[in-house]
């Protein structure tokens, strides 16, 4: 306690004179948030999660809260036709509180939402960030679509395109928007490569053919509970961010 205050005083917005005896120290400036957001910018990162139904798009992102949400400020912004299922499924799970999670009803093909009307959408992101305060990172889920799904750069700074092996090991072949554009391609449900006779070393030549340069990752969620590369891939992002430097 400071010989000119004989209260307590948990600021000291005013500069004051320490005792002769008293160890130097600093105050928290009261100007600064000592919450601000890890980013560095005005806003969180924003990150579209797209594909085709089934893929497992909203498991991605459950296991993603899982991972992160102790480390960043997050939430979470879900996108279907007519229902709140996807939204529903994060809160039975519990991989974040409910006022971190937004259901958006579209009421039209997914696509239109997240690439061509995104005012819903941003509404509900703007929303999320006036309610919570900073944010790191907002996860912006895409109802299925197919693989032409792509989300407007007016509503997320990178996006994931998610295909599965279900559908064999052509589906990188196909290519469309989601597929080659991308920023992280994830081919999902590795572990039922050798039930549908996938095989995933053609998976991998036929992506990297599309491709090019932009990275792709194999992921079984079955395997990895913790979806890994996807998230250390968000984690490059955040701390790309944070430094000012492109992500």
């Amino acid at each position: 306690m400071h010989p000119e205050h004989p209260e307590p005083h948990p600021e000291h917005p005013e500069p004051h004179e320490h005792g002769p005896d008293e160890v130097p120290h600093t105050h928290p400036d009261p100007g600064v948030d000592p919450h601000a957001p890890l980013t560095g910018g005005p806003r969180a990162l924003r990150i579209g999660i797209g594909g085709p139904v089934g893929s497992g798009k909203t498991a991605l992102v459950a296991a993603l809260c899982r991972t992160l949400g102790e480390q960043l400020r997050l939430a979470v912004v879900t996108n279907d036709i007519y229902t709140t299922e996807d939204a529903d499924f994060l809160l039975r799970n519990g991989v974040l509180p409910a006022e971190r999670i937004r259901a958006v009803e579209t009421g039209c093909c997914p696509h239109t939402a997240i690439r061509d009307d995104i005012s819903a959408n941003l509404d509900a992101v703007e929303d999320l960030e006036a309610s919570l305060g900073p944010l790191d990172l907002v996860l912006v889920e895409s109802g299925g679509d197919n693989l032409t799904a792509t989300f407007s750069k007016g509503l997320i700074d990178q996006q994931i395109f998610v295909v599965d092996v279900s559908g064999g090991d052509k589906v990188p072949r196909k290519g469309g928007p989601g597929v080659t554009t991308a920023d992280l391609l994830v081919i999902n449900k590795t572990d039922l490569a050798p039930l549908v006779g996938a095989d995933l070393s053609v998976m991998d030549r036929d992506a990297r053919a599309r491709r090019h340069e932009l990275p792709t990752v194999f992921l079984s969620l079955a395997e990895d509970k913790a979806a890994t590369p996807v998230a250390e891939w968000i984690r490059g992002l955040v701390a790309a961010r944070a430094a000012g430097t492109p992500g």
